[in-house]
C-alpha cells in the first residue's frame, strides 16, 4: 500500500488522504438484472431500512448503447421500481407499486411512462415518526422544473401522492430523496434548486413543521456554482440537535458542508472525494459507532464503486476504499447505503459489466471494521 501524506496547513480541512487506497472484506450480489434493460439511479429514488429489511428505489427502462450519454432508450417507457430485501441485502424481490407512477404529462428519466394520479397539495399532518414511514422525492426536470413527493406508512408497500413541492422562490426544483426526520410533524429536506440561469443547480435546505402542508426555505448550502460547475444531489446526516452535515456532488468531485444552526447557514468543510471521474453523487450515512461513511461511483478507469470513512465527524477522511473496480464503462454508480444490525454496510448502485451490455442494479455488502467515531 502506498503511503499517504498530510495536506499542507492551508488545506488542513481537506481530506487528509491524497491518493492512498485500501480494500475491505466485501461481497457483490445482484439486485435486479434483465437482458435488454437499463436499470439506474438508486440515489434519485432513495433507500430505507428497518433492521434487516431494506427497500431501495430505481428506474427501469430499456437499454440502448450510447457512447456519450446514458445507455437508455429515450423513445421507450420507463418505470419507478422498488427492490426489497428481508435478509440484509442477501436476496431481493422486485415490486412495482401503482402509487409511484408520475402524474399525467410527467416523464421518468426523460422518457414517457404510464401516468398515475394528478399532482395535488398535501393536506399536512403526516406522521414522520410512524414505524413504517418512508418518503421519496422525485423531479420532472434536472434544470428548472417542478418536483413532487410520495409517502408510505407500510414500509413502501403502498404509497400516497404525488404531492406538490414548492419552488421556494427558485427558478425550479430537481428533487431527489434526502430528508431528516426531526419530530412527528417536523422534517428537514435538502433539495437541488436551479441556478439563477435556470440550469442545474445548487443545494437548498427546506423544512416543514406541520406534516408537509407548508414548507419554508431555511438556507442555501454554499454559494451558487459558476457556469462551468454545479452543486447537486446532497446526502445528509444529523450530527446533533442543531448540527447537520451534508455531502454534495460537483462535476468531478464531492465536497461537504456543515450547519450548526439547524440548516440556516452552512460552512464548507472539505472534499470527501476529490475525484469521482466524470462525477457521481454521494451516499452519506452515520454508523452506529459514530463514524461517517460516504460511498460513490467512480466514473474513470478502473470504473467502480468506492467509499471513505471518517472518525472525526467528517473533519478528515480516511483512505479511499475500493469496493469494486470491475465496471465496463463510466455509466454506473448513484449509490445508496444502509448499515445492517450486524454492522455491515449494504451499498446499492447501478452497474455494468461491459459498455454494450445491460445496466443492472447491484449491491456490495462490506465490513467497515470497528472504529471509535466521535460524533454524537
Amino acid at each position: 500500500m502506498r503511503k499517504f501524506r498530510i495536506c499542507a496547513p492551508a488545506c488542513l480541512l481537506l481530506a487528509t488522504v491524497c491518493g492512498a487506497q485500501t480494500s475491505v472484506p466485501a461481497r457483490n450480489v445482484i439486485v435486479y438484472k434483465e437482458a435488454g434493460r437499463f436499470a439506474g439511479w438508486p440515489a434519485n429514488h432513495g433507500m430505507w431500512s428497518w433492521g434487516n429489511e431494506i427497500l431501495v428505489g430505481f428506474e427501469a427502462g430499456y437499454f440502448k448503447f450510447s457512447e456519450r450519454s446514458h445507455s437508455i432508450d429515450y423513445t421507450k417507457p420507463a418505470e419507478h421500481v422498488l427492490a426489497r430485501s428481508l435478509d440484509g441485502g442477501e436476496t431481493w424481490k422486485i415490486e412495482k407499486p401503482e402509487g409511484l407512477k408520475p402524474p399525467p404529462g410527467y416523464r421518468q428519466a426523460g422518457v414517457p411512462t404510464e401516468a398515475g394520479l394528478p399532482m395535488k397539495d398535501c393536506p399536512g399532518g403526516l406522521d414522520f415518526t410512524a414505524p413504517g414511514f418512508a418518503l421519496t422525492a422525485r423531479m420532472n426536470d434536472i434544470h428548472a422544473g417542478e418536483s413532487r413527493f410520495y409517502y408510505s406508512y407500510d414500509k413502501g408497500k403502498t404509497w400516497e401522492g404525488p404531492f406538490r413541492l414548492p419552488n421556494f422562490g427558485q427558478p425550479g426544483i430537481a428533487a431527489r430523496t434526502d430528508y431528516l426526520v426531526n419530530g412527528r410533524h417536523d422534517m428537514t429536506m435538502l433539495l437541488t434548486a436551479a441556478k439563477s440561469n435556470k440550469r442545474e443547480g445548487r443545494v437548498i435546505c427546506v423544512r416543514t413543521r406541520d406534516g408537509a402542508k407548508t414548507w419554508t426555505l431555511e438556507g442555501f448550502v454554499g454559494p451558487e456554482p459558476p457556469e462551468t460547475d454545479f452543486a447537486i444531489m446532497p446526502s445528509s446526516v444529523r450530527m446533533s440537535k442543531s448540527t447537520i452535515y451534508t455531502a454534495v456532488r460537483h462535476r468531478t468531485y464531492i465536497d461537504s458542508y456543515v450547519s450548526s444552526d439547524d440548516g440556516k447557514t452552512w460552512t464548507f468543510v472539505n472534499k470527501p472525494a476529490p475525484d469521482t471521474g466524470r462525477g457521481n453523487p454521494p451516499s452519506l450515512i452515520k454508523l452506529r459507532d459514530g463514524r461517517l461513511a460516504v460511498t460513490y461511483g467512480y466514473r474513470a478507469a478502473p470504473f467502480g464503486i468506492r467509499a471513505r470513512l471518517s472518525s472525526d465527524s467528517g473533519k478528515t477522511w480516511g483512505e479511499e476504499i475500493i469496493l469494486r473496480g470491475d465496471g465496463g464503462v463510466w455509466d454506473l454508480g448513484y449509490p445508496r447505503s444502509a448499515q445492517r444490525p450486524d454492522g455491515k454496510i449494504v451499498t446499492v448502485y447501478y452497474y455494468n459489466d461491459a459498455a454494450d451490455q445491460e445496466r443492472y442494479i447491484g449491491a456490495t455488502i462490506w465490513d467497515p471494521g470497528k472504529g471509535s467515531g466521535t460524533a454524537k
